[in-house]
């Protein structure tokens, strides 16, 4: 059955690792026999120069209308002080889609590990899982000249959605541990994510379940980082300990992620930006988009071997010390595709 994937390759260098990203789907679909049909849009930057706004109706219409979405990256400078901003656009997808989980995974490839600011991060591997449509980023925000106020919302159905997602994520994993992070001792939300999270809890026996505050997250996702599995948070902590953990694997460019709605329509990214000080350069790191391809094949798709296929081809590469410049190395974003699908 023919698949619909829009692609949203925005600013900066989106459009090279979009090519890239889309130059490794096609090899692998070739071998798996998965049939697809693209459909590119313009979203970001790119959008309110064409349409005076990030996200247009038609981009929107035709992401609702998807299998999947694979959107590489947005934002500019020339925007940055605009009351039209590249990121406006993101809010709103995310929004209309209702795409309230996402998720980060983080592997640190042994050829790799230099690239680490810690010395300890042997055998972590773990995935943090954020709620993404609730919380103090969609509450209420007020802000006078001597005092501010953001409001934090979360309902009881927003808090058992996401650990329901969380913990059946955990069911795919070896180690089957999911880690709920929360500031109870302190926050009313807080108090109420971590109720709903031991009823949660009760309903997957076979799943072991910890709590931990947030601060103490954060002090061991530096110097414990292996004894995570999976960690799942509410928007705002979600927001920080997965960009702390991001920082284990030594650069943004290895890391993908995936954002997901309760229909099972999800979209699929690399947790960094544009770079725009590098486009059109050639030599932006496509690993991340190549990997959320990957994401893709197995999470929207059920395509476990193709996905597999991406990941170890992107592992040897790194073993074989094809780097490009952020990772190390001289390989250029065409020679680090060609590595990979050499190695499919």
């Amino acid at each position: 059955m023919m698949k619909k994937i829009v692609t949203l390759s925005g600013d900066g260098i989106g459009p090279e690792i979009m090519k890239a990203g889309l130059r490794v789907l096609t090899h692998v679909a070739d071998k798996i026999n998965f049939d697809y049909e693209i459909e590119e849009k313009d979203f970001g930057g790119v959008a309110i120069d064409k349409y005076g706004l990030p996200l247009p109706e038609d981009t929107l219409e035709a992401s609702k209308n998807a299998d999947a979405i694979l959107l590489a990256a947005i934002g500019a400078p020339q925007y940055n002080n605009k009351e039209i901003r590249p990121e406006q656009g993101l809010l709103a997808l995310r929004k209309a889609l209702g795409l309230y989980a996402n998720v980060r995974p983080l592997k640190i490839y042994p050829a790799l590990a230099k690239l680490s600011p810690i010395r300890n991060v042997k055998d972590v591997d773990f995935v943090v899982i954020r709620e993404l449509t609730g919380g103090v980023y969609f509450g209420e925000h007020t802000l006078e000249m001597e005092w501010a106020r953001d409001i934090n919302n979360y309902t009881a159905e927003e808090i058992r959605r996401i650990m329901r997602f969380a913990f059946e994520v955990a069911r795919t994993r070896p180690r089957k541990l999911v880690t709920s992070v929360d500031k109870q001792n302190v926050l009313a939300t807080s108090k109420l994510w971590r109720r709903i999270a031991n009823e949660v809890a009760a309903e997957y026996p076979d799943i072991a379940f910890e709590h931990q505050l947030v601060d103490s997250c954060a002090m061991f996702l530096i110097t414990q980082p292996q004894k995570f599995d999976v960690i799942v948070t509410e928007n705002l902590f979600g927001d920080i300990l997965s960009d702390e953990a991001s920082s284990l694997a030594g650069t943004l460019g290895v890391m993908p992620s995936s954002s997901h709605n309760a229909c099972g329509l999800a979209l699929y990214e690399p947790i960094h930006g544009s770079a725009p000080d590098i486009a059109g350069q050639g030599i932006a790191n496509p690993v991340s988009m190549i990997l959320s391809v990957a994401m893709m094949l197995r999470e929207s798709f059920g395509e476990e071997v193709g996905a597999a296929m991406i990941e170890n081809a992107v592992t040897q590469t790194f073993t074989d010390g094809i780097l490009t410049n952020d990772l190390g190395g001289s390989a250029t974003t065409d020679e680090m595709t060609k590595a990979i699908i050499e190695r499919l």
